[in-house]
């Protein structure tokens, strides 16, 4: 299934398949926990692929003003039930067709990955985010030791590999060292962490205890290359 039909059909899903689920939650306090400190109050942010929401809605309620775009309508449908931010049909490649400056922008949980060429999605941000600003993109890991150990035990190698060969479908999974060179005319990397290093990816079934007592372990950033995700910090040049 193509990624926009999968999106189409579980909008309005989601949130119960993954935002209000213990892993997701962890996950997305993870990332949290490190792009607050980047966006102050009274500024303006992009979020790219928002799906139904959710970081728009955290950032809102920190007084950042959010414009928020994603390629699924259904998904805009569910973010728009959400108050205070403005929602827009649009695709990241698309992003040349909006007006900035912002100061900073976010990209959580693997939109990034449904893009085949990123170079136009970073000239477009070059063009958006302020000097100075921060871009956070969060984007699903090459390797991941919970997913190749989870399927690896269940004898489902193509499954336990399908991120190492780089794409599986319409899926691509873009190492750091790429992402740093394709945004390297416009952006300096700053830092970047594992999201989901012990804390396992959505379809590892764990109780929530577990699910934090992992997540708190994952705070110490000793794991980055073994996560579930890569969370990379841009600043615009």
């Amino acid at each position: 299934m193509s990624a926009p039909a999968l999106f189409k059909r579980i909008a309005s899903q989601y949130d119960a398949l993954w935002t209000d689920t213990p892993v997701g939650k962890a996950q997305r306090d993870s990332v949290w926990r490190v792009v607050d400190p980047l966006f102050q109050s009274g500024q303006s942010i992009l979020d790219i692929g928002c799906g139904t929401g959710a970081d728009a809605a955290h950032f809102v309620s920190r007084g950042i003003a959010v414009h928020a775009i994603d390629s699924s309508p259904d998904m805009i449908r569910e973010a728009s039930s959400r108050n205070g931010f403005t929602t827009q049909v649009l695709a990241a490649e698309e992003l040349h067709k909006l007006y900035g400056p912002f100061d900073g922008a976010i990209s959580n949980f693997g939109a990034l990955n449904c893009v085949a060429d990123l170079s136009g999605v970073a000239h477009d941000l070059g063009s958006l985010v302020r000097p100075g600003g921060r871009v956070a993109i969060c984007v699903i890991g090459r390797f991941c030791a919970w997913e190749t150990l989870y399927y690896a035990a269940r004898f489902d190698f193509k499954r336990a590999s399908r991120r190492l060969r780089g794409r599986s479908g319409d899926i691509f999974y873009p190492t750091v060292a790429e992402l740093r060179e394709v945004f390297a005319s416009h952006f300096k990397l700053e830092r970047w962490t594992g999201i989901g290093m012990l804390t396992p990816p959505s379809y590892v079934k764990l109780p929530a205890g577990i699910v934090r007592r992992l997540a708190w372990w994952d705070r110490f950033p000793l794991l980055r290359a073994i996560a579930d995700h890569r969370l990379l910090i841009f600043v615009r040049k």
